[in-house]
């Protein structure tokens, strides 16, 4: 897991008894992460690469994927990582990175989603999660949701709401990749239901 700010995604994530167990590291760009102290209150390893710490972009990203490597990490998410990841990170585990975004993408990328929809009278947002390529909020599309907004919204309630689908749609989406339900075809995802009892 990678995480900037807050971790609500990652208790969603610790909170589900099928993906909490794969959460081995916690890997976040700000020490002062709340996102660390609910990993460590789990049990779970937690990490902090710093840019501050690197020479340059290149020196940052090759750090990142040391300390990913040295834990044997097989998938990532980022869950409110506000960092895009550089293109040696993404080509290590290309297929395997997970984001989860407060907007029905493409509409509305970047750190400010819920914000701009607001701001730009959408009277329709989502959750998106996607597999992370190279480029800002752009990979193939795993899951969608979309939430109305209403009139009388503003960012406190219309982000609780967001939270609410991305709690729910992002373990299940991980649980899809990790059983290699996922099927990719260029831009368009399949995603294999579960058959059972």
């Amino acid at each position: 897991m990678l995480a900037s700010g807050y971790g609500t995604n990652l208790q969603a994530l610790l909170d589900d008894p099928v993906t909490r167990p794969w959460i081995a590291l916690v890997v976040s760009d700000r020490d002062s992460a709340v996102a660390l102290a609910r990993a460590e209150a789990h049990g779970v390893a937690t990490a902090i690469v710093d840019p501050a710490r690197s020479a340059d972009r290149p020196s940052f990203d090759a750090e990142l994927l040391r300390v990913l490597r040295d834990a044997d990490v097989g998938f990532v998410v980022l869950a409110g990582y506000l960092r895009l990841l550089g293109p040696e990170v993404v080509r290590a585990y290309e297929g395997r990175i997970l984001n989860v975004h407060p907007s029905l993408l493409p509409a509305f990328p970047g750190a400010s989603s819920v914000a701009d929809a607001l701001n730009w009278g959408a009277k329709v947002t989502g959750v998106t999660v996607h597999l992370v390529d190279e480029e800002l909020d752009h990979g193939p599309i795993l899951a969608q949701e979309a939430i109305a907004i209403a009139d009388d919204d503003d960012w406190d309630s219309l982000e609780a709401r967001v939270h609410a689908v991305e709690h729910r749609l992002l373990p299940a989406a991980l649980r899809a990749l990790v059983d290699g339900r996922v099927r990719i075809d260029g831009r368009r995802v399949r995603v294999l239901e579960v058959i059972g009892d």
